[in-house]
C-alpha cells in the first residue's frame, strides 16, 4: 500500500469514526430523530433559557411535540417567535408543535424554541442540560442540551449556522 492509499484509508476512517460519535448523540422516538440539541449559557441570576434542536418526522403519521420537563427549570414551555406589524412577538404554543410526517422542524434563535422558566443555576458552556420532551405519539423522550456560548446562533459553538466546529478537518494540498 503506497503512502497516497494510506492517507486515503486514514481519512476515511477518521471520517467514520467522527460521523460515528456525531450520530451517537442522535436521539430516536418511535419514527422521530432528534439531533442537534443545544442552549446558550445564562448569566448569574439569569431566569430563563432557549432550547434549540431539530426534530425529523420518518412516519407515515403527524405527531405533535406538546411539552417538555427538566430539573433546571420550574417549566419547560414550547414557543414560538413571529413578526407581527414589525413587532418581534412570542407565545406559547398551546397546543404543542406538529411534526408533519417526512418533513423535519428545527427549533432555533428567533423561531419555535423550547423556553425554560424559573432556571434554578445558571446554565454554564460546556455543560449538557438533560430536559424531557413529551410527544403526543412518541411520548416521553430524554435529549441533552450541549450548553454553547452566551449568543450563539447555532450548535457547535459559534456563528456557523448549523457547519459545526471544522478542527477536524485535514488540509489534504499540505499532505
Amino acid at each position: 500500500m503506497n503512502t497516497f492509499s494510506r492517507i486515503l484509508a486514514l481519512t476515511a476512517l477518521t471520517a467514520a469514526l467522527a460521523s460515528t460519535s456525531v450520530r451517537a448523540e442522535d436521539v430516536k422516538a418511535g419514527d422521530l430523530v432528534i439531533t442537534q440539541a443545544w442552549t446558550r449559557a445564562t448569566p448569574n441570576g439569569a431566569k430563563i433559557g432557549g432550547g434549540y434542536l431539530t426534530i425529523e418526522n420518518k412516519g407515515t403519521t403527524a405527531d405533535r411535540l406538546v411539552s417538555g420537563s427538566a430539573d433546571v427549570a420550574g417549566k419547560v414551555e414550547v414557543h414560538e417567535m413571529s413578526m407581527d406589524n414589525g413587532v418581534m412577538k412570542m407565545r406559547a404554543l398551546d397546543k404543542g408543535l406538529t411534526i408533519e410526517p417526512g418533513k423535519t422542524v428545527k427549533l432555533a434563535p428567533g423561531g419555535f424554541h423550547l423556553m425554560m422558566f424559573d432556571l434554578k443555576n445558571p446554565l454554564k458552556q460546556g455543560d449538557k442540560v438533560p430536559v424531557t420532551l413529551e410527544f403526543e405519539k412518541a411520548g416521553k423522550v430524554a435529549v441533552s442540551l450541549d450548553v454553547q456560548a452566551v449568543g450563539a446562533q447555532a450548535p457547535g459553538g459559534g456563528d456557523h449556522s448549523g457547519h459545526g466546529d471544522h478542527s477536524g478537518h485535514m488540509d489534504m494540498k499540505k499532505m
